[in-house]
């Protein structure tokens, strides 16, 4: 290899190197980002953030590999009160909503519950991570003035 080809391969590398502290610096940024939005979601039945409730935490937040198409997926974890909660469905709605609402670009959202946190863990994942069910969920006045009510910002 010549001096010429070592130095081209010396600035590749740096390259490759800056390219990938930025995909690790906006992969941080997403994940801050995300749990901002879902830690002052409310509590349906307290008068508490999730946050407080310590239903969703950063640690909950993963970047995954983007899509072929560059989509980024985020997964969030959260972690019902109790293991019986008959709530986390609806916990789980109200996170999908805000970040969906919130988030200005694509992504590909996955939302469960904290493994063996919850009774009924894989039907409730199955349901709020089904974009048909979702929609006719959020079609139900009741169901939709509860999930405002978690959601909205206070002033």
């Amino acid at each position: 290899m010549s001096r010429q080809d070592n130095e081209v391969e010396n600035e590749k590398n740096v390259d490759n190197k800056i390219k990938s502290q930025q995909i690790v610096k906006n992969n941080d940024e997403l994940k801050y980002t995300i749990y901002d939005f879902i830690r002052t979601i409310k509590d349906p039945e307290k008068p508490n953030t999730l946050e407080e409730l310590n239903v969703v935490y950063e640690d909950g937040v993963y970047i995954n590999q983007p899509t072929q198409g560059n989509v980024s997926v985020v997964r969030v974890e959260f972690n019902p009160t109790v293991p019986h909660c008959s709530l986390a469905t609806l916990i789980g709605l109200c996170i999908r909503i805000k970040l969906e609402r919130s988030i200005p670009f694509e992504i590909k959202l996955d939302i469960y519950i904290k493994q063996g946190a919850h009774a009924t863990e894989h039907e409730i994942n199955k349901q709020i991570n089904d974009k048909e069910r979702i929609a006719a969920a959020m079609e139900n006045p009741n169901l939709k003035d509860m999930v405002e009510n978690c959601i909205k910002e206070e002033d």
